[in-house]
């Protein structure tokens, strides 16, 4: 298993435990996450489970394709340097340890 910590938007740590081969939006999505609304399903068409990867593990990620890059774009005034749609990005050992804050996070 591997551990993924959420930062909900009004500032709640959650720490949950993931599959490999999962994509980010199942694991919150399952866990009952607020924040994630994954209204799309998965399939990158909505950018509602839109998230802040902590930066120590940006580096890890796969690049960013074209379709996650214009989906972001519907999320502009939330959008950071690290943003990515968390349906995009599957769970894997080296993302053991993961911080993600979800939009709206104040800390």
């Amino acid at each position: 298993m591997t551990t993924i910590v959420f930062f909900e938007p009004d500032g709640t740590r959650r720490e949950v435990e993931a599959n490999p081969g999962e994509s980010l939006m199942e694991v919150a999505v399952r866990h009952g996450v607020e924040g994630v609304d994954a209204d799309c399903g998965g399939v990158c068409a909505c950018a509602t489970c839109h998230g802040h990867i902590d930066p120590a593990f940006f580096g890890r990620l796969l690049a960013m394709n074209d379709t996650e890059d214009a989906m972001l774009e519907l999320v502009e005034d939330q959008r950071a340097a690290n943003s990515r749609l968390l349906c995009q990005i599957q769970v894997g050992p080296e993302l053991d340890g993961i911080v993600i804050k979800l939009p709206g996070v104040r800390r």
